[in-house]
Order: C-alpha cells, then sequence, then structure tokens
C-alpha cells in the first residue's frame, strides 16, 4: 500500500464522508495544506458505460471557459503554405516530411499533434510511436482539421483532450490551486456539462455515477450529482 505523507493524512481527516455541494467541494480542496508550487486542480467522472465496446468510448477536447493555467507545447503536420501561420499561432514546430522523420526518429518534445487531413497519409505511420503517447492527432478529439491555424492556437492556450480509461473513467485538469473559487466552479460546471452532452445512446441506466475533485497532492472530495445529472 501507498505510504502517504503526514501533511495528506492531515488533509484526509478534513474530508467529507459524504458528497458535498461543488462549492463546498472547492471550498475543502483549496483549505488543504499549502505545498510549495501552484498544483493543478483535477476532476474525475466515473460514467455509467462500457468501456470496451466502441459505442461507448468517450472521447474528444474543450476549451474550458478560464482556461487551465497551463499553455501546451503543439506541434503542426501541415503543408509548407501553412507552416508560418502555424508558427505565429505558437505551433513549436511545423511541417510535412520533415517533422515526421524527426518524430519519427524518438523526438517527442511536446504535449499534442495536430495535423491537416491531407497530412493524414504520412502521420498515420506515426501510430506506434504517438499512439501509446496519447499524442496521436485524430479527427475525434479534433487533432485533424483543416483549420492549422486555430488547432494550433487552442491547444497552445490549455484546450483540453480526454478519453475515458479501462474504468470508464475520465480525467481533466480544470485550473490551478490559485484560481478564484467561482472560476475553478465555472470550468467544472463546464467540463461536466461537455461529457454529459457526450453520453452514448447504447449507455444504459446512470451514466454520471460519480464526481470526485482533488488537487495534485490532496485527498479528493466526492461532489454530489444532481438529480437533473449534473453537479449541484
Amino acid at each position: 500500500m501507498r505510504k502517504r505523507s503526514k501533511r495528506y493524512r492531515e488533509d484526509a481527516k478534513k474530508q467529507p464522508a459524504a458528497p458535498v455541494a461543488l462549492d463546498e467541494a472547492i471550498k475543502t480542496v483549496k483549505s488543504y495544506s499549502k505545498v510549495k508550487f501552484d498544483q493543478s486542480i483535477d476532476v474525475v467522472c466515473h460514467l455509467g458505460i462500457d468501456p470496451k465496446q466502441a459505442d461507448q468510448m468517450i472521447r474528444g477536447s474543450v476549451s474550458l471557459p478560464k482556461g487551465i493555467g497551463k499553455s501546451k507545447r503543439v506541434i503542426a503536420f501541415c503543408q509548407d503554405n501553412d507552416v508560418e501561420a502555424a508558427k505565429a499561432a505558437g505551433a513549436i514546430e511545423a511541417g510535412g516530411d520533415e517533422l515526421v522523420a524527426k518524430v519519427t526518429g524518438g523526438w517527442l518534445d511536446f504535449d499534442v499533434a495536430v495535423a491537416h487531413p491531407s497530412m493524414m497519409g504520412k502521420v498515420g505511420k506515426l501510430g506506434r510511436v504517438l499512439g501509446p503517447q496519447g499524442k496521436m492527432p485524430s479527427p475525434k478529439s479534433g487533432t485533424v482539421t483543416p483549420d492549422i491555424v486555430n488547432a494550433v492556437r487552442d491547444y497552445a492556450a490549455g484546450k483540453l483532450e480526454f478519453r475515458n480509461d479501462a474504468g470508464g473513467n475520465v480525467h481533466a485538469v480544470v485550473g490551478k490551486s490559485s484560481f478564484a473559487e467561482a472560476d475553478l466552479r465555472e470550468n467544472i460546471v463546464a467540463f461536466v456539462e461537455h461529457i454529459r452532452k457526450l453520453k452514448p445512446a447504447a449507455a444504459k441506466g446512470a451514466y454520471l455515477k460519480k464526481v470526485c475533485l482533488s488537487g495534485a497532492m490532496t485527498p479528493s472530495v466526492t461532489v454530489s450529482v444532481g438529480a437533473s445529472g449534473g453537479v449541484e
């Protein structure tokens, strides 16, 4: 069993025993012991889906209204005439064959890869490299798009990519501990509502089963899910 720090154990004493309203959950997480860095605030949604079924997979991307307090390193697989515009929008690298060769050679010092549809014949060969890293461009996540410039700009600014794990959970960073409570609330509500709208037709019964909020180094707090299926 993982040994928890003394700070974590002390914070766990403040952990509510039952689900609480979103505002109280945010206050509790922000009341936990301070650390030496501005830790991320994470939300986890446990969904009533069968992760083994392709038609029940939850995957996509979303920009949160208050941002997440972190920029991302983005590369763009694009035609030569889009290279300068992609770099001006925030891409750390952009191009075609040379960029494909660079990644094939093992360069993975980036967070997100976006690609123009015309490049996927070449980028598709990178699946064995980028797939295990979670960096393979995909139409479902919005990283394969003809609008390269806006995609680069959105992801560089912190646009979130998400997908469910094998347990039917979706994880996301929704801000930093330094964020105002109102800003965290707005981001959390926006993310949960976005996930709700993605409910697969094949999913039966309760969809949003559980929502938990935590800091990167804190205990979690379970948030109440209302009768309408959203956070309260």
